[in-house]
């Protein structure tokens, strides 16, 4: 009988692992953290973005980013300024310093995507991206699916 993988908690191990270090990496580096380098990404593909907008592709919660961005703002990363059409709304900006450690930082995270795979063949490389967007784009329902079993 062949032996069931515990993917849900290969998935927590390797994301805690991978997370904190990167983490003590960033921080150690550039002084920022995992989040704020991706917000740091987001805003360098769209600057003065709704802050809204970007929890929801960072799949945060609002009050969550939130926190993040008082951060960022405090370390002169980006600046928050209400939205023109909509007062209520809080659109995020990128200042020079942020996008100056966003493009210090697009070679380390290519270099740690390259050890991550490095040691898989390409098939087995787009076997794990398959897996991983799965996983993003449908974990709603597989875990709605698990507790209707």
């Amino acid at each position: 009988m062949k032996k069931q993988l515990k993917i849900f908690h290969l998935l927590q191990l390797a994301h805690a692992a991978l997370f904190k270090a990167a983490d003590k990496k960033l921080k150690n580096e550039l002084h920022i953290s995992t989040t704020q380098l991706a917000v740091l990404f987001s805003l360098v593909k769209q600057d003065n973005a709704p802050i809204t907008a970007i929890a929801d592709q960072l799949n945060m919660s609002y009050s969550s980013l939130s926190g993040v961005i008082d951060r960022m703002t405090k370390a002169q990363l980006v600046t928050r300024q209400r939205g023109t059409s909509d007062a209520r709304v809080q659109n995020v900006i990128l200042l020079p310093k942020g996008q100056e450690i966003a493009q210090r930082s697009t070679a380390k995270v290519r270099s740690i995507n390259h050890a991550l795979l490095g040691e898989f063949s390409l098939n087995e490389q787009e076997t794990i991206a398959r897996f991983l967007i799965h996983v993003a784009q449908n974990s709603e329902q597989i875990v709605c699916e698990e507790q209707q079993r």
